[in-house]
C-alpha cells in the first residue's frame, strides 16, 4: 500500500527486499505444475472430443 501514497518526485525502493523460502518456492513450484498439468488435460480432452466428432461427421457424409 506505500506505492499508492509514495511520491512520485522520487523512486520506490521497499523497505526489505522480498525474499522466497526454497520451502515456498517448492510449494509454488508444484502448484504451477498442478495447473500446467490441468490445463495440459484440458487441452488434450477438448482434441479427442474434436477428432471423435470429425470422425463422425466424416462417416455420416462419406
Amino acid at each position: 500500500m506505500s506505492i499508492l501514497t509514495h511520491g512520485l518526485d522520487r523512486p520506490f525502493v521497499p523497505e526489505r527486499p522480498a525474499r522466497i523460502s526454497e520451502a515456498r518456492k517448492a510449494q509454488l513450484r508444484g502448484f504451477a505444475l498442478g495447473a500446467l498439468t490441468l490445463l495440459s488435460m484440458g487441452s488434450v480432452l477438448t482434441a479427442l472430443i474434436a477428432l471423435k466428432t470429425a470422425i463422425y461427421v466424416w462417416h455420416m457424409h462419406g
